[in-house]
């Protein structure tokens, strides 16, 4: 099936709280508002019973503020941007940020270069790894509370765990580039693909820089968004961003390396997808309330 987004219905969210017509089940952890807070340049929606939301929520914070702190970029006295102004030598960093670089430079070896920490003028930026990372460790933390039944969105990067309500998988909406308000597709997770980051200039801002020629030596045909579903939010966050950077030839291969599905749009509303089945038609499914930024619970 080939979506068009022109068919998609008109409602959505966009970083906020949405009504539906359908009332889902009181079981349904998005039926209650989530708990939101800003960090890292963006929001964050967490999404869980209400009594894990108010007990936890803080702790969630501190795991934010402090990968924001060290790691960003807007904040001049921060760790990476005295690294990256060269007033702190890389080799004198503390070992969590030399870990999270040797992490980033990895992952440009691994995708042949198409993710890269370094900008074209040559600094620093490992934006692309340090909020995953922080999703990631706010995961853990939840685990080890013993809570396994939650949803974490950070500026449309979403780690989801357990069920969104007793036997049902959590629904995730894939916005429409074009029309922040309407969704193009659904994705229902999955245990091994709980992850699901989408990357775009309209998601990420202009931190994404293009090579002018692929592999093969052409110029590949661009994508205006990607959206990723993982494993992990690690994997998830820097394939789509090395496809949008490597455009529609490096679909297959990326898909195949790191067994994940992907689902692109390009500059003429053209869709595909390498999942076997292609995300479903959201006008089908059975909706609640949630929040987009790339993608959105239905």
């Amino acid at each position: 099936m080939v979506l068009d987004p022109r068919t998609m219905p008109s409602q959505g969210t966009c970083g906020r709280e949405a009504d539906w017509a359908s009332s889902p089940s009181e079981d349904d952890l998005t039926t209650g508002p989530a708990t939101t807070f800003q960090t890292m340049g963006t929001i964050v929606s967490f999404r869980a019973s209400p009594h894990v939301q108010v007990a936890l929520s803080g702790d969630l914070q501190r795991i934010f503020r402090h990968h924001d702190e060290r790691f960003s970029l807007y904040k001049p006295d921060s760790e990476l941007s005295r690294v990256a102004t060269g007033r702190l030598p890389l080799s004198r960093s503390s070992l969590e940020l030399r870990d999270m670089y040797a992490l980033a430079v990895e992952w440009r070896s691994v995708t042949d270069g198409l993710f890269d920490p370094q900008n074209p003028d040559g600094g620093l930026d490992l934006n692309g790894v340090v909020k995953a990372h922080a999703i990631e460790q706010a995961g853990e933390f939840l685990w080890q509370e013993g809570e396994h039944d939650w949803s974490l969105n950070c500026g449309g990067d979403i780690l989801c765990s357990g069920t969104q309500s007793p036997g049902a998988p959590w629904l995730i909406g894939i916005s429409d580039p074009a029309d922040r308000s309407a969704m193009v597709a659904s994705v229902t997770t999955s245990p091994d693909r709980m992850a699901i980051a989408t990357s775009g200039v309209s998601e990420r801002g202009h931190h994404i820089w293009f090579p002018t020629t692929t592999t093969t030596g052409k110029k590949s045909r661009s994508v205006v968004q990607v959206s990723v579903a993982a494993a992990d939010i690690l994997t998830a966050d820097v394939i789509a961003t090395a496809i949008y950077a490597g455009g529609t030839d490096s679909l297959q291969d990326m898909a195949e390396r790191f067994k994940v599905d992907i689902f692109t749009i390009d500059a003429d509303g053209q869709t595909r997808w390498t999942v076997e089945r292609p995300p479903a038609d959201p006008s089908s499914a059975s909706r609640g309330p949630g929040t987009s930024a790339g993608f959105a619970f239905f």
